[in-house]
């Protein structure tokens, strides 16, 4: 069982990384083009893709090193260790949290109410980044106290929260923050669907009623755009639920059976299938680029545009 997770961290999550790294410094270079970045959702997808790159460098690198090559730097200073779970979990909600504001801001551009409307812009985009940024950044300052470098077993030394009460808090805390960024990423999308079919039948009435605001040729070119911002972003939601809801299951099972007495292979079952999910979980981080190749036509060409300039 270990052999597979060494297997694992040391063929399948280096290629992952530089996918990852690759897909990441990609789609960054593509928001931020000209005609792309005047859009909220560009904005929100910017500050997504910076904190999925750091996330690569911080939990996923140091994941492969550890259990792939059993190379660990953060059990021999308490500093390197601090920083290192702190930046684990900034990055880990950061990431998630970008994309519940991109879904927001999908709810008001596709809300019916022209008012409402009006807040889908680039200015909201900065202020809720950075005031989310600043929070969650206060809001996991406690690792930089209370993580510690504790000795599991024999043998077995690790950077991670102290068993008891820190421990525990950490653990519900994570529990807590992924169920509620999923609620929220299904609630926002369900809401962005409705408005979606809310509009294409007021399009609809429009048309019989031969009553126009604006060219056909602009209003479709916009509605285009608009969707293929919308699939990208759905495409980001259903795989960060797909590849999160294990770990986060796994969670709630550790916390319900930590009392329970366990055999070796159960403890050795149970953590092959933990490495196995951080595993999975780290997915979403390294793959946005590539389903945003799959799913929009805009994407492609602006990415088919960088290439041919350079």
């Amino acid at each position: 069982m270990s052999s597979l997770n060494t297997y694992l961290y040391q063929i399948a999550s280096p290629i992952l990384m530089i996918l990852g790294t690759v897909g990441c410094i990609i789609n960054i270079v593509v928001f931020r083009r000209k005609n792309l970045r005047k859009n909220p959702c560009s904005i929100y997808f910017i500050a997504y893709n910076t904190a999925n790159f750091m996330y690569i460098y911080s939990s996923l690198l140091s994941s492969t090193l550890s259990i792939g090559y059993n190379i660990d730097y953060s059990i021999y200073s308490i500093v390197i260790c601090r920083l290192r779970f702190y930046a684990i979990l900034i990055f880990s909600v950061l990431s998630p949290f970008y994309l519940v504001l991109a879904s927001v801001d999908r709810v008001f551009i596709t809300s019916p109410n022209a008012r409402t409307r009006q807040r889908s812009t680039c200015r909201l985009a900065y202020i809720c980044i950075g005031i989310g940024t600043l929070f969650w950044t206060l809001s996991y300052s406690h690792a930089l106290i209370f993580t510690d470098i504790v000795q599991l077993g024999p043998n077995f030394i690790m950077c991670t929260p102290p068993p008891g009460a820190y421990y525990i808090f950490t653990t519900y805390f994570e529990i807590i923050k992924e169920i509620t960024v999923i609620s929220l990423m299904l609630i926002f999308g369900i809401i962005y669907i409705k408005n979606i079919q809310n509009l294409g039948r007021i399009q609809a009435t429009v048309d019989i009623s031969a009553v126009r605001t604006m060219p056909k040729h602009n209003s479709n070119s916009f509605s285009r755009k608009d969707r293929q911002w919308i699939l990208m972003l759905f495409m980001e939601i259903t795989i960060y639920g797909l590849c999160s809801s294990p770990f986060a299951m796994y969670l709630i099972y550790a916390q319900i059976t930590q009392n329970q007495i366990k055999t070796y292979e159960r403890l050795e079952l149970e953590n092959m299938i933990s490495f196995i999910f951080i595993f999975t979980a780290a997915i979403p981080f390294c793959t946005a680029c590539y389903t945003n190749l799959i799913v929009s036509k805009t994407f492609r060409t602006e990415v088919k545009k960088i290439f041919n300039t350079r």
